[in-house]
């Protein structure tokens, strides 16, 4: 029995590009000002599709941003438009990166 046998896969394409997580498409979005809030992302973010989860990581000691954050989108539509048009974008005075968190390792 082979090892991959053992393990279930979300999507068996073969085709390089982003992996589906349980519930959607994760982004990572990094460049992100230090006083940033969650409801900050939220109002700019979800205009082009609901938010499923969102995870803004804050330093301990300081309390501040730590310069990224995690978006959780349903469908893959929504997902490419966000990264379409928020990437390379101004998001508190600061650009920002928006890309998959999640790739698939081109086939060899």
């Amino acid at each position: 029995m082979n090892h991959d046998d053992h393990f279930q896969s979300l999507d068996e394409s073969g085709d390089a590009g982003p992996v589906k997580s349980i519930e959607g498409y994760i982004l990572c979005v990094t460049g992100i000002a230090g006083e940033a809030q969650e409801e900050d992302l939220i109002d700019s973010f979800s205009p082009y599709g609901e938010i499923k989860n969102l995870h803004l990581n804050l330093n301990r000691q300081t309390g501040f941003v730590m310069g990224y954050a995690f978006l959780e989108f349903e469908s893959l539509k929504e997902a490419r438009k966000v990264i379409e048009k928020m990437n390379g974008s101004q998001f508190l005075g600061q650009t920002i990166n928006v890309d998959w968190a999640f790739k698939k390792p081109c086939p060899q």
